[in-house]
């Protein structure tokens, strides 16, 4: 049967081959973000359609008048890109469609780990670390960014300063304990 008539999956859908793919939600979870991290998506969004895109089709258009196709570089390129391009836009608007922004500075001051919290915990050595738990779609593990999904986040959530706490390890159950709470401080700026 030609590839023409076979249906693709949404998971062939969200593997773009255009940079990182987003990874996956649990089931039935709102997409929680930062603001920044919303910020982010909705613009990687509107480039692609208002700019990417539309140059990409025009290339094709182009492509397409000159001949042969099938041994035209830049009409071939061109339909690839476009496909690329059109099944990123369609994730992004899955993920934007059930996103929920969160805004962390509402917690300023608190010491009580919620979501948008930059958390300073020692495990049982007294080596000190400090991750920031955001969205999934936004988490940097090299930054120190986590996603609220992750292991440590979810054993930190709802923790105070002080609090001595399990977390699972792949190697075992490590004890440690949350030393600091901080959230960014809310703008000052009205609209």
């Amino acid at each position: 049967m030609s590839k023409a008539f076979t249906k693709e999956t949404d998971a062939a859908d969200d593997d773009d081959g255009d940079g990182p793919a987003l990874p996956a939600l649990p089931a039935g979870t709102r997409n929680y973000m930062t603001p920044a991290g919303y910020a982010r998506l909705r613009a990687e969004f509107m480039a692609l359609i208002d700019v990417e895109r539309p140059k990409m089709v025009e290339t094709v258009s182009w492509a397409a008048k000159n001949g042969d196709r099938s041994e035209n570089g830049d009409y071939l390129y061109g339909k690839k890109r476009l496909r690329e391009i059109d099944r990123r836009l369609r994730l992004l608007t899955k993920r934007l469609d059930i996103a929920e922004v969160v805004d962390p500075s509402v917690h300023h001051g608190s010491e009580q780990v919620f979501f948008g919290a930059t958390v300073t915990y020692a495990n049982a050595r007294g080596d000190e670390k400090t991750i920031t738990i955001i969205g999934i779609d936004e988490a940097d593990s090299l930054a120190g960014e986590v996603s609220w999904v992750s292991p440590i986040a979810r054993t930190l959530l709802k923790a105070r300063v002080g609090d001595e706490l399990q977390l699972v390890t792949p190697v075992g159950v490590e004890k440690i304990e949350v030393v600091e709470v901080q959230y960014p401080a809310p703008s000052s700026s009205k609209d």
